[in-house]
C-alpha cells in the first residue's frame, strides 16, 4: 500500500449494472437450495451434508466473481471539532475564592491554562476556542483574565452556552465536541431557579456535553444587602415604607447596624441581630419626605475587616417624590372681599386641599352681647394642633392680613416652628392689609427672618398700578400673558389697587412688582417679592386688593381669567412644580448600574415657554459625597429644546445633575435632577458560589462536574471527530487471481466426481 494512503475499504469493482448482479446472485442462491432439496432422499447424512457444502461453496466462489470485490486505498483526514471553553465575566468573578485569596476570575485563569496544555496532544482532533461571556461573547485569552476585572451585570449561563451552539451552524463551522464551562453558578438569569422545565429542555437540545468547572469555596464570611424593596416614587408629606433584605454569612449572634440616608443626611437606623450562619433579616424603614423631586437614598450597613466583599454592604436607590394634591394653610385676620376670592379660588381648585382658619372678632372688639365670655369665632383656634402637630403636613402656608398682638391670637410662641418648617423645605406667602407688615403691630421676630422683605414705613393708601421689574418680565410667577399678548401689556391693562404695605427688600430677594412712586432708601417700594430661604420658598405680596383682578377681568367678560392664573402661577412656584420651570433636567435613567455610563435628558424652553431650539446646555455632574463637580458635558438642543448628554461611569454613590442653558444672551435658568450610581447590583449582592446548579447543567447535557483548582486534568466527555475523504483513492481488485479460479473449478469437480459415485449422476 502507497505510504500516501491512510485508510482502506471493501468495495466491489463489477462492471455489470446492480440489477443484474442481484438476479446473477439470486440464480446462485437458487442453484444452491435446489442441490440440497435434491439430497433430502440420501440415507446418508454425512454424504448430505458435504454434498451440501460443495455445493454452498461453489455459489459463494460464483458470487465472488460475479461481485469482483476489490481493496480501495483511500487518503482521509479527520475533521477537527471545536472544543468552547466558557469563562464567566460577570462581576462576582471578582471576589476572592477564600479571604484575602486569589479572585475566582485568576482562579480561572490558571485552570484555562491547564486545559490549554492537556489539548495540545490532541491538536489534531479539537481545535479550542476560549470565550469570555458578560453576557455576549467575545475571544478571550488567560492573560486578558488576569488583566481585566470583570464587569457583567449578570451571569446567564443558558445564554451563553445557546450563544456557542448557534456558532456552528455556518457552512464552514466546524461541530462541537464539547463545551468547557468555568463560573461560580451565580447565575441570575433563566437558571437562577435551578434545571428545571423549560431551561432543562433547552440544555437537552444543545445536543452537547457540558462540563463545568466551579470557582471558588462556599462558607465565605459576608455581609450583604441581597434586595430594597421601595415604591418608583412617593408623596410629599405622605409616609412611605422601605423594606431592606441583609444576608449574613458567618455573622451568627452578631448585632449589625443598618442606616438609611438622603444624600448623606441621616433618615432613619435599625439594628439586626443574625440567628444563623446563613440567615436573611428583613428591615423596615418608615420616613416622610417633606420636599418634591428625586432624591437618592442609601442603605449601608458597616464593613467588618475579615468579610470577603466590601462593595454589597450598600445599595443607593432614586426615589421620585410627588404631590397628590397641594394641601394649603390659609391663616385670615379677618374677613374681606380679599379673603373671599382666595379662599374660593383654592376651594374650587381639585389639585388644593384647604384649611383655613379666620379671625372674626378679637377681644377689645364689642360683639354687642351681654356675655363677654363666649366664644370669639365657631370653634377655637386649634394654634397648638395646627404649628406644633400638623405643621408639617402642609405644603404652603398663607397668612393673609393676619398679625395680631392679643395673647390669645399671637403666634410669638409658634414664630419659631415656622421658621424652620420654611427653612426644611415648606412654602410661605405673607399677603397684605391692615395687619400685616408691621400695620397690625406684630413684627415677627423670628418667622420675619423667612420674609423676602420687611416693614419700612406707614402704609400708602394712594391708588396705584403695580410696575413689573425687569426680573418680573421672565418670573413664571408674573407670566400672565396668553396668545399674542406680551407680560407687559397683560400686566398694564390691570386696575389700580387701592394702597399698599410699604416695605424694603431684604439682599437676595427677587422683586417682581414695584410701587410706580413710593420710594423706601432710593428704590422703589416692593409690592411682589420672593426668595429660596434655606430648602423652602417663601413669598410676599403687599396689598389686600388683588381680587380687583379677579373683579375687573370678570365684569370685562375677559377670558384670560389673570387673577386665577397669578395666585395658580404663585402656588405652583411655591411648592417648586417641575412644570413650572424653563428649564427641566432629567436623568436618563434615575438608577444606574455599576460600570454604565450616567445620562441626563435636557428640555429647554423660553420665557414664553416655547421650545428653546439650538439652546446651549451645560450639566454639570455633582458628587454628592465628594461635595464638588466632578464632570461637565455641554450640547446644543434641537429643534424641539431638548439635549441629551452622556458622562463616563463614575464610581458608585449619589450625584445630582445640575443644568443650565443659554440661548445667545439670555439665560433659561437653572434645574436639576438627582441618579444613583449602584456600588453593587444583583450581581454583587451575592457572594456565594452554586456548585449545585453547574452539576445540574453537566448532568442534564451528559457532561462531568469538578471543583477548582485542578490537582490533575481529568477525562473529559466529547464527542469524537468524524472521519472524511479528503484526498485521492485507488482500487486494488481481489478476485483476479488464479488460485481462486481453481478453487472454483475444485469445488465443482468434487462435487461432479462424488455425486457419480454416489449414483446421482
Amino acid at each position: 500500500m502507497s505510504p500516501s494512503y491512510n485508510a482502506w475499504k471493501l468495495v466491489s469493482l463489477s462492471p455489470l449494472p446492480s440489477w443484474l448482479l442481484a438476479l446473477l446472485l439470486l440464480g446462485a442462491l437458487l442453484g444452491v437450495l435446489l442441490a440440497a432439496m435434491g439430497l433430502f432422499r440420501e440415507p446418508s447424512r454425512r454424504r448430505r451434508i458435504l454434498l451440501w457444502a460443495l455445493r454452498a461453496g461453489a455459489g459463494l466462489c460464483a458470487a465472488f466473481f460475479l461481485l469482483e470485490p476489490g481493496i480501495r486505498n483511500l487518503q482521509v483526514a479527520r475533521v477537527k471539532n471545536r472544543v468552547a471553553v466558557l469563562v464567566d465575566r460577570s462581576a462576582s468573578m471578582g471576589f476572592p475564592v477564600e479571604p484575602q485569596g486569589q479572585s475566582r476570575s485568576a482562579q480561572v485563569a490558571d485552570a484555562v491554562e491547564q486545559l490549554l496544555r492537556q489539548f495540545e496532544g490532541m491538536k489534531d482532533r479539537f481545535t479550542v476556542e476560549v470565550f469570555g461571556f458578560d453576557p455576549e461573547l467575545s475571544p478571550l485569552t488567560a492573560q486578558l483574565i488576569r488583566e481585566q476585572p470583570p464587569r457583567a451585570a449578570r451571569t446567564d449561563l443558558l445564554s451563553a452556552l445557546r450563544a456557542i451552539k448557534a456558532g456552528e451552524q455556518g457552512a464552514t463551522s466546524r461541530k462541537l465536541s464539547g463545551v468547557l464551562l468555568l463560573s461560580d453558578g451565580a447565575d441570575n438569569a433563566e437558571l437562577a431557579s435551578g434545571v428545571a422545565g423549560r431551561a432543562k429542555s433547552a440544555l437537552s437540545d444543545l445536543e452537547v456535553p457540558v462540563s463545568t468547572f466551579l470557582a471558588g469555596k462556599e462558607n465565605l464570611r459576608d455581609l450583604a444587602i441581597e434586595n430594597v424593596k421601595v415604591d418608583d416614587f412617593a408623596f410629599v408629606r405622605n409616609s412611605i415604607a422601605v423594606e431592606v433584605e441583609v444576608r449574613g454569612r458567618l455573622f451568627k449572634g452578631r448585632q449589625v447596624g443598618v442606616v438609611l440616608r438622603r444624600e448623606g443626611q441621616v433618615v432613619a437606623s435599625k439594628g439586626i441581630s443574625f440567628h444563623s450562619p446563613d440567615d436573611l433579616q428583613t428591615v423596615s424603614f418608615s420616613f416622610t419626605p417633606d420636599q418634591t423631586g428625586r432624591f437618592v437614598y442609601t442603605v449601608a450597613m458597616p464593613v467588618f475587616p475579615d468579610e470577603a466583599v466590601a462593595e454589597n454592604n450598600s445599595r443607593s436607590f432614586a426615589l421620585k417624590v410627588i404631590r397628590d394634591r397641594v394641601r394649603v394653610l390659609l391663616v385670615v385676620g379677618r374677613p374681606s372681599w380679599d379673603e373671599r376670592f382666595l379662599r374660593g379660588l383654592l376651594r374650587q381648585d381639585p389639585n388644593v386641599d384647604l384649611i383655613s382658619f379666620y379671625i372674626l372678632r378679637t377681644m377689645s372688639d364689642d360683639p354687642m352681647v351681654v356675655n363677654q365670655d363666649r366664644e370669639l369665632s365657631l370653634i377655637p383656634f386649634p394654634m397648638d394642633e395646627i404649628f406644633e402637630t400638623k405643621l408639617h403636613t402642609f405644603d404652603v402656608v398663607v397668612f393673609q392680613n393676619f398679625g395680631y398682638t392679643d395673647p390669645q391670637l399671637s403666634i410669638e410662641r409658634y414664630e419659631r416652628n415656622l421658621d424652620r418648617y420654611v427653612h426644611g423645605g415648606g412654602a410661605f406667602a405673607m399677603i397684605g392689609g391692615d395687619h400685616a407688615f408691621g400695620e397690625g403691630r406684630a413684627r415677627f421676630a423670628v418667622l420675619g427672618n423667612a420674609m423676602p422683605v420687611e416693614p419700612a414705613a406707614a402704609a400708602d393708601l394712594a391708588d396705584f398700578r403695580p410696575r413689573l421689574t425687569p426680573e418680573g418680565l421672565r418670573h413664571p410667577v408674573t407670566a400672565l400673558a396668553s396668545g399674542s399678548i406680551s407680560t407687559d401689556a397683560a400686566w398694564s391693562t390691570l386696575p389700580q389697587l387701592p394702597g399698599a404695605n410699604i416695605t424694603r427688600a431684604k439682599p437676595g430677594a427677587t422683586v417682581l412688582l414695584e410701587h410706580p412712586f413710593a420710594v423706601v432708601e432710593g428704590k422703589n417700594a416692593p409690592v411682589l417679592a420672593l426668595w429660596d430661604y434655606g430648602r423652602g420658598r417663601a413669598l410676599a405680596l403687599a396689598v389686600d386688593s388683588s381680587w380687583y383682578w379677579a373683579f375687573t377681568s370678570h365684569a370685562e367678560g375677559s377670558q384670560s381669567r389673570r387673577y386665577d392664573r397669578f395666585w395658580g402661577n404663585a402656588l405652583r412656584w411655591l411648592v417648586r412644580d417641575p412644570d413650572l420651570t424653563t428649564l427641566r433636567v432629567t436623568a436618563d435613567p434615575a438608577s444606574v448600574e455599576p460600570g454604565k455610563p450616567v445620562a441626563a435628558m435636557v428640555a429647554a424652553r423660553l420665557p414664553d415657554y416655547q421650545p428653546a431650539a439650538q439652546a446651549e446646555v451645560k450639566v454639570d455632574l455633582y458628587s454628592v459625597a465628594a461635595g464638588k463637580v466632578v464632570a461637565t458635558q455641554s450640547a446644543t438642543a434641537g429643534m424641539d429644546g431638548v439635549a441629551r448628554v452622556e458622562f463616563p461611569p463614575p464610581e458608585p454613590g449619589a450625584y445630582r445633575l445640575l443644568g443650565t442653558a443659554r440661548k445667545g444672551e439670555r439665560s433659561l435658568g437653572e434645574g436639576e435632577d438627582a441618579v444613583a450610581v449602584r456600588a453593587v447590583g444583583p450581581e454583587l449582592a451575592d457572594a456565594s458560589v452554586r456548585p449545585d446548579l453547574l452539576s445540574q447543567v453537566a448532568k442534564a447535557t451528559g457532561g462531568e462536574a469538578f471543583r477548582l483548582p485542578l490537582s490533575s486534568m481529568p477525562e473529559l466527555p466529547l464527542l469524537d471527530p468524524p472521519l472524511v475523504e479528503v484526498g485521492r483513492s485507488k482500487d486494488q481488485p481481489l478476485w483476479d487471481r488464479w488460485y481462486y479460479l481453481l478453487l472454483l473449478v475444485g469445488l465443482l469437480g468434487a462435487e461432479w466426481v462424488l455425486r457419480r459415485r454416489f449414483g446421482y449422476i
